[in-house]
């Protein structure tokens, strides 16, 4: 059977750096879209409805940042995984654009086998490909196979890396892990990742589990990292 090709978005104002973004995905098997500006991505995320966004910070008009928060907040779009791409190399950037809803963060220079590696990273936690049986945990419950977090049937929105990350959880209950431990299971040994990223899903994790009160489950272990646990 013919697996589906990943179609990529990639919303970059500079010709060359678009370019070159185009022929690293379209050599590993990508189907590559471009956009000049968010007026333009907007327009093409309706009619050609990428599976992934790579999103560039400065871009004329409104900005690559919020058009992110943009997107996080339509329900028909919020979906998406976002890829910022920027020159922005500190780290307070790197809060805000995760902050703003982005899945990954890449700072320019960057080489093509990255931004290669990271996209797949990214399509991998946003669409897994093995189906695997449900798991629930006080009344949470979260389907690998169709993807989705509901309770009492009601859909949770999250983003792909929270998902993930939930799912690790509940599959090893009243265990801690630490970042390092985190970002090896859910980003993969080939990512660099640094520990504060960790610590912005967490929070946006707990932000989506927030109206159901299962926030409180996922716990701050001081020293050591984080765990899931319903015993308070």
């Amino acid at each position: 059977m013919r697996t589906k090709t990943a179609k990529v978005l990639v919303v970059e104002d500079e010709p060359a750096i678009r370019e070159m973004i185009s022929l690293a995905l379209s050599s590993n098997g990508f189907e590559s879209i471009g956009a000049e500006s968010a007026e333009q991505a907007r327009i093409q995320i309706k009619n050609s409805k990428p599976d992934l966004i790579l999103l560039d910070w400065m871009l004329p008009g409104l900005s690559g940042m919020d058009l992110a928060r943009e997107l996080k907040a339509d329900p028909l779009a919020r979906h998406l995984p976002i890829i910022m791409l920027t020159a922005r190399a500190e780290e307070g950037d790197k809060v805000e654009g995760l902050g703003a809803g982005a899945d990954d963060y890449i700072t320019k220079p960057f080489s093509p086998k990255e931004l290669v590696a990271r996209v797949k990273a990214v399509l991998r936690r946003a669409a897994p490909t093995i189906p695997i049986e449900p798991v629930e945990v006080a009344g949470l419950r979260l389907d690998p196979d169709s993807h989705r977090v509901t309770v009492l049937q009601k859909v949770v929105t999250m983003g792909p890396t929270e998902f993930q990350l939930l799912y690790y959880f509940m599959t090893h209950p009243e265990r801690v892990f630490s970042r390092a431990q985190l970002i090896q299971q859910v980003w993969g040994n080939n990512i660099y990742v640094e520990d504060r990223t960790v610590d912005v899903h967490i929070r946006r994790l707990r932000k989506a589990l927030e109206p159901s009160g299962h926030d409180s489950m996922i716990q701050t272990v001081r020293g050591a990292g984080y765990r899931l646990s319903t015993r308070g």
